[in-house]
């Protein structure tokens, strides 16, 4: 549409945002349709990421319409395939998703998937290099062996499909976690609401049984922000991010943001975008600065009464990393 490149373009300026990441639905033929067969070229304001929502929800019946509309398989090799074929659409920083209100994985749900870290002190032993070459012959783990091929109401979607394909692409999740949809069916799209205590084990679940996926994860709840900090300083591939939703207001994100600095330095992302309109950048962004700015001086008086006066570079420093520098850095590692 001619002048949306302009209006884009001036709204970043505006917002101050270096580019903005998309969540894009393969899953939605609305969507689909601007994607194949050839998607149109798009500024590098914006980048990509691929939306999952179905996988983590098991919507056995969105999944299987789309793979009968694009002619793949009813199997799990089907689906992972629609999903890796998307990918190389798409070519997405990471793939999204936001857990359904009652998304559990209780312990021992994913005991049945092969842990494919290395065991260090195992590799230590005699013969481990000759045991681990065996090992390596073309055979399906006992774990798997049993697994179904095809979908059924048993197939875990979670697991042996969006995990595996994140594996081999070395592709991170990003989680939102918390919402709980339709709380008001009658205001439609503006009727969803928020789960009071969202079961954050399930990141401390999923991070542990696959320490190869980086995972980024917000909370709708203020409930759920201290384990959050927790979970995200006992494990290297999880990264929080944003105040999320009704978190986006200026006493929540001062608190939130407070409650991050003092236990996780600056290693978090301290707000996103989170914008269903491109103008809604520009207000989110003036207020969401001048909140963590009022955090910030806080933390830095701190510093100050007990005699380390931080410089300019050192300030420059933190803000940049507050504000998409930790994230890059978290998205730059790989634990493939």
């Amino acid at each position: 549409v001619e002048g949306t490149e302009a209006f884009s373009e001036n709204v970043c300026k505006l917002a101050g945002v270096r580019y903005a990441i998309m969540t894009n639905i393969p899953f939605s033929s609305v969507e689909a349709q601007f994607w194949k067969p050839n998607h149109a070229d798009y500024s590098s304001r914006y980048r990509s990421a691929v939306r999952v929502d179905p996988l983590l929800a098991g919507n056995r019946k969105t999944i299987e319409s789309s793979l009968q509309a694009a002619g793949y398989p009813l199997t799990l090799e089907g689906t992972r395939q629609y999903l890796r074929d998307w990918c190389d659409v798409m070519k997405p920083e990471y793939m999204m998703a936001s857990t359904p209100h009652d998304f559990v994985l209780k312990e021992g749900t994913l005991a049945a998937i092969q842990d494919t870290s290395v065991n260090l002190e195992a590799m230590k032993e005699p013969g481990a290099f000759a045991a681990a070459a065996s090992a390596t012959e073309a055979s399906c783990p006992p774990q798997e062996a049993e697994t179904p091929s095809l979908i059924d109401e048993n197939s875990d979607f979670l697991s042996q499909v969006l995990m595996k394909v994140c594996q081999e692409r070395d592709l991170p999740v990003a989680l939102k976690i918390g919402a709980q949809r339709g709380v008001n069916a009658r205001l439609h799209a503006a009727g969803d609401g928020v789960v009071a205590f969202a079961d954050a084990g399930v990141l401390s679940r999923l991070c542990t049984r696959f320490p190869k996926v980086r995972f980024l994860a917000t909370f709708l709840s203020l409930n759920n922000q201290h384990e959050a900090c927790v979970l995200a300083s006992k494990f290297r591939n999880l990264h929080i991010y944003g105040c999320w939703w009704y978190c986006n207001n200026p006493s929540l994100i001062t608190r939130i943001t407070q409650m991050r600095v003092e236990m996780l330095g600056t290693a978090f992302t301290a707000q996103h975008s989170d914008a269903r309109v491109l103008g809604q950048l520009i207000y989110k962004w003036s207020h969401s600065r001048a909140v963590i700015a009022n955090v910030l001086v806080e933390e830095y008086k701190k510093l100050v009464q007990t005699g380390w006066k931080p410089t300019r570079a050192e300030i420059r420093r933190d803000v940049g990393r507050l504000f998409g520098g930790s994230y890059e850095e978290f998205m730059a590692k790989s634990f493939a």
